[in-house]
């Protein structure tokens, strides 16, 4: 039985004559009484949509924000990290499963208790991060207003799976956001990850002139490392932003996808595709020099990276110590 005493009511969803339409992903869940939506964690009760989830976190660590992966915002810092038990999209690959895909034990942690947390840990930065925290919208939205009035920078780590109107209501609090972009293809979004592109590539156009985007590609041989399909995803994200990072992750066995792990040749492949188009090109799991910074302009080493240690080396105000392009 549901009992609203530990609910919290959604936003973004209206009355439809059998059930509640949500408006806050493109899934657009009719959802039933006393029944949930995609996400598992917005239930109709009565017909009112509530949030099963708001202040419920799987976990609260303190990482590097290259962790995120964030390379070109503040270099070097740390920041706290939480996420929801809860995604709307069903990737086949997740590589976090045991806690998007199912029911997982959590922690409470109030919008108020996450900025003493802060304090006391003397933490600059907030990521909502590990699974999808569009699904924690309400929590996330209260808190990154509390967390922006104190000049804690907030950040999301999202598939960016969402609708207009909330991400337009949440950008004004949000410093940086990691979108993960599963491919270049609307057949993988459906058939391999129950969604679709359009509004992934709708929230990185959108998102891009809001605040600072980095992206990460999990690269799955046969299913998205086609070279044609790379070229169109790289033209695409330079004609939005040629200095938007783009981190070329390794993908693993996990879940439901037992396809082997990715090669290095393949990650590399790809790499020097995206060079083509991109300014910042990174390789996650696996050590190369794409791991570094280098200046686009005068190729000088700017950033140097080891196991997520950072190395400041010619950097001056966040510009090129030889020529003064601006890289941060």
């Amino acid at each position: 039985m549901t009992h609203t005493s530990n609910l919290k009511k959604s936003l973004y969803w209206e009355k439809q004559p059998v059930g509640i339409k949500c408006l806050l992903c493109p899934n657009y869940c009719l959802i039933k009484d006393s029944e949930r939506g995609i996400c598992r964690k917005r239930v109709n009760f009565k017909d009112v949509l509530y949030s099963e989830n708001y202040a419920e976190t799987i976990s609260l660590n303190i990482d590097p924000l290259e962790k995120k992966p964030l390379y070109h915002f503040y270099p070097a810092e740390y920041v706290l990290s939480l996420g929801a038990n809860s995604c709307n999209l069903t990737c086949k690959f997740c590589q976090n499963h045991s806690s998007s895909q199912i029911d997982c034990v959590t922690q409470k942690i109030s919008p108020q208790d996450l900025i003493g947390v802060c304090h006391q840990k003397s933490i600059k930065h907030v990521a909502f991060t590990y699974t999808e925290p569009f699904t924690w919208f309400e929590y996330i939205f209260d808190a990154a207003k509390l967390l922006y009035e104190r000049n804690i920078s907030v950040i999301l780590v999202t598939n960016g799976y969402v609708n207009l109107e909330p991400l337009t209501d949440l950008l004004p609090f949000i410093s940086a956001m990691n979108i993960d972009i599963k491919a270049f293809s609307d057949k993988f979004y459906s058939d391999i990850c129950g969604g679709k592109i359009e509004p992934v590539l709708e929230t990185i156009k959108f998102a891009n002139t809001r605040t600072h985007i980095e992206l990460t590609l999990l690269l799955i041989e046969t299913l998205n490392d086609d070279e044609n399909e790379l070229h169109s995803l790289f033209s695409f994200v330079s004609s939005i932003n040629k200095k938007m990072p783009l981190h070329i992750s390794k993908y693993f066995p996990r879940y439901n996808l037992k396809i082997n792990e990715t090669s290095e040749n393949k990650l590399l492949n790809a790499a020097q595709i995206a060079k083509k188009y991109l300014n910042y090109v990174y390789i996650g799991n696996m050590k190369s020099d794409f791991n570094n910074t280098y200046c686009p302009k005068c190729d000088i080493l700017l950033i140097e990276r080891t196991s997520f240690k950072t190395n400041m080396l010619n950097l001056k105000k966040g510009s090129c110590a030889r020529c003064g392009f601006e890289v941060l």
